[in-house]
């Protein structure tokens, strides 16, 4: 309350003010056959079971696919996330990565 016998309330809003700005998505390929897709991971949940599945799927339904997997980067995760994440475009320009995939979990 704002006063001892005031019915006025001060409201506090629960989210911080925005940090970021939106930005507009990537333009999308237009096919995923003769691509070469990466996959980053935070070594956190599954993605040891979950990317053998889906290079397999991916696989099965584009053709000519490569992958590069994720212990290539590093860890979008820890003690190592700044410097994989500032190493990241380059590395995605200079390998020629079309899509990336990237696995985190909670």
């Amino acid at each position: 309350m704002t006063g001892r016998n005031s019915s006025d309330y001060a409201v506090v809003w629960p989210r911080s003010a925005k940090s970021v700005e939106i930005k507009p998505l990537a333009r999308r390929l237009d096919t995923m056959d003769g691509k070469t897709v990466a996959f980053l991971w935070d070594d956190l949940f599954r993605g040891d079971e979950i990317w053998p599945i889906l290079k397999q799927e991916l696989s099965a339904r584009f053709s000519g696919l490569s992958f590069i997997d994720h212990d290539i980067f590093g860890s979008t995760h820890g003690d190592e996330e700044h410097r994989v994440l500032a190493e990241l475009p380059g590395k995605i320009k200079s390998m020629k990565i079309d899509a990336v995939v990237s696995g985190m979990g909670c």
